[in-house]
C-alpha cells in the first residue's frame, strides 16, 4: 500500500535561485535556507514520487491539466537563466490512476501531451511554480518521478476533492510520495513591490499562514472573498487540493519561513498529520449547502432580482416579468445601473448601463443580469449549473451632476468625462485609485480625450447591493 509521506508549501520565486538572483537571492535567505531544509527532508524520505501541484502550467477554467508523457523538461530561461534546466520523468502509472479517479468523481481533467498542448494553444513543459522548488529537492535528492499537476479554476469543493482521489491514487498503488503545493502568497504587499500595494495583501498573508499553521481547512475554505481577491495570490488553490489530500486527519502547520522581501509573500511550511474521526469532506458540504441556501435565499430585492432574471432567462430564454416583491422605488426610478457576477471570488461578468436604457431600474437590473451572465466578451456565457456558485452584485449610480474638480473625491464619488462627444466613466472607491488626479487620468485615458482638451466634469456615488 502506498503513502504520501510529507506535505509542502513551497513558493516559487526565481530570485531566489542563484543563477536568476545575481546576488538579490541574498535578500531572502530564509527562504532558501527553509527550501533547502525540505530538500533535506525529502532526501531522508527518499520517495518514489514527488506529486506537485502549481498555477503556472497550462490554466484551464473547466479542468485540471495533467502531463501526461513519459518525460517533460524546461528551463529558466525567460529568467535569463536557460542553464538552469530540468528532464524529468513522469509517473504515468500514478497520473492515468490519478485522471481515472478524478473523472469518476466527476472532476474533469485534461491529460496535456505535445499533440494535446498544441490543440490547446498551451506549451507541454515545466513551469517556474513547478521548476523552482525543484531546483533546491534536485540537489539533494533525483531518483523519483514527478506527477505534475496545474490546479483549474474550479470550485474549490471540487479541488478539496481532487486532492482526495490523489491520495486514493497513492494509496492505491504501490508508491511513497511526497505532495507540494506550490504557490506564493500576496503580490501586494509594498508600494513599491511589482504589482502595488493593497491592505488585503498584509492581511490575506497573516490570515492564511495562522490557518495553515492550525491546520484549520473550515477557516481556509471560509476566507473573504474580497480580501482574497484583493491580494492578489496565487496559492490558495493549491492549498485547497493539499487539504483534500490531508483529509481525515488533524494537522498541524510548521512554519519555516516567511518573507515579503520583494512585495511577494514566501511562505515554506512543513506538516505533521494525525489520524481523525472527522470527516472534513462532509463538513464542507455542508457548509457549502448551507451557503448556497442562504445565498439564494437572500431577502434584498435587488440581489434576488438579478439571480432570477439570469436564472430566467437561461432556462426559458426570455426576459422575466417584474415579479411583486419589487420595491416602489425599484420601479418608478430610473437609473444607470451595473451588475457584477463572481464566482469563487473571481469577476465572471460585469456589464452596467451609465444612463438608464428601460423605464426603471427593476428592468435595469433584469436587462444587465443577464447581458453580464451572457454578453460580456471577456468571459464564456454563464452555464445554468454555474449559477449555486456565482455571487451577484448591483450598483445603483446616482443621477450625475457637473462637478469642479475640487469637488472630487475617488473614495465617495464616480465621475463621468466628456469632450465633443467623447465620454469616460469611473466607478468609485476602486483599489489602486487614490487621489482625484488618478481617477481624472483614468476616465479620460478611457474615453480618448487628451488632458488639454476642454471638457466637463460630472459626479456620482455608487449605491452597492451586495
Amino acid at each position: 500500500m502506498g503513502k504520501i509521506s510529507a506535505f509542502y508549501t513551497m513558493p516559487h520565486p526565481p530570485i531566489v535561485i542563484p543563477e536568476v538572483g545575481q546576488g538579490e537571492e541574498k535578500k531572502i535567505k530564509r527562504t532558501s535556507e527553509a527550501l533547502e531544509k525540505v530538500a533535506i527532508d525529502i532526501e531522508n524520505i527518499k520517495p518514489d514520487t514527488i506529486i506537485i501541484i502549481t498555477p503556472h502550467g497550462p490554466l484551464f477554467s473547466d479542468a485540471i491539466a495533467l502531463s501526461f508523457e513519459n518525460s517533460i523538461k524546461g528551463n529558466l530561461g525567460r529568467f535569463r537563466a536557460p542553464g538552469v534546466s530540468f528532464d524529468m520523468e513522469i509517473d504515468m502509472e500514478l497520473t492515468e490512476r490519478i485522471i481515472q479517479y478524478s473523472e469518476n468523481e466527476n472532476i474533469p481533467t485534461a491529460d496535456i501531451t505535445k499533440n494535446t498542448g498544441a490543440r490547446y494553444g498551451v506549451e507541454y513543459g515545466l513551469d517556474h511554480g513547478t521548476m523552482v522548488p525543484l531546483y533546491f529537492i534536485n540537489r539533494k535528492y533525483k531518483d523519483y518521478k514527478l506527477v505534475h499537476i496545474t490546479y483549474g479554476m474550479l470550485p474549490k469543493i471540487q479541488l478539496y476533492k481532487l486532492g482526495m482521489c490523489i491520495r486514493r491514487a497513492v494509496e492505491e498503488s504501490s508508491t511513497n510520495a511526497v505532495f507540494i503545493a506550490s504557490g506564493d502568497l500576496s503580490h501586494k504587499l509594498t508600494h513599491d513591490g511589482p504589482y502595488g500595494y493593497s491592505p488585503h495583501g498584509p492581511k490575506f498573508d497573516k490570515e492564511i499562514i495562522s490557518l495553515l499553521k492550525e491546520g484549520d481547512a473550515l477557516g481556509v475554505f471560509n476566507m473573504d472573498s474580497s480580501t482574497i481577491e484583493g491580494a492578489g495570490e496565487c496559492g490558495l488553490r493549491s492549498y485547497y487540493i493539499m487539504f483534500g489530500a490531508m483529509n481525515g486527519y488533524d494537522i498541524k502547520g510548521n512554519l519555516l519561513a516567511y518573507e515579503g522581501t520583494f512585495g511577494v509573500g514566501y511562505a515554506v511550511m512543513g506538516f505533521s498529520l494525525r489520524e481523525s474521526s472527522i470527516d472534513m469532506h462532509k463538513l464542507l458540504i455542508e457548509q457549502n449547502q448551507k451557503r448556497t441556501k442562504e445565498k439564494l435565499e437572500n431577502p434584498n430585492p435587488y440581489i434576488r432580482l438579478a439571480r432570477e432574471s439570469l436564472t430566467h432567462y437561461l432556462t426559458y430564454g426570455e426576459y422575466m416579468d417584474i415579479p411583486s416583491y419589487v420595491t416602489e422605488e425599484m420601479k418608478k426610478l430610473k437609473r444607470g445601473v451595473f451588475v457584477s457576477l463572481k464566482k469563487e471570488g473571481q469577476l465572471r461578468g460585469c456589464i452596467g448601463t451609465i444612463f438608464p436604457v428601460t423605464k426603471s431600474i427593476s428592468q435595469e437590473i433584469i436587462r444587465n443580469a443577464v447581458e453580464a451572465g451572457l454578453h460580456d466578451p471577456r468571459f464564456m456565457p454563464v452555464e445554468e449549473d454555474e449559477l449555486e456558485e456565482i455571487d451577484f452584485s448591483v450598483d445603483v449610480l446616482t443621477e450625475p451632476e457637473r462637478a469642479l474638480k475640487e469637488e472630487l473625491d475617488p473614495k465617495v464619488f464616480g465621475i463621468i468625462v466628456r469632450s465633443r462627444g467623447k465620454t469616460g466613466l469611473l466607478l468609485p472607491d476602486l483599489e489602486g485609485v487614490d487621489t482625484v488626479e488618478e481617477q481624472l487620468s483614468i476616465a479620460l485615458q478611457k474615453a480618448s480625450i487628451s488632458p488639454q482638451e476642454n471638457y466637463t466634469i460630472e459626479r456620482f456615488k455608487v449605491i452597492r447591493h451586495s
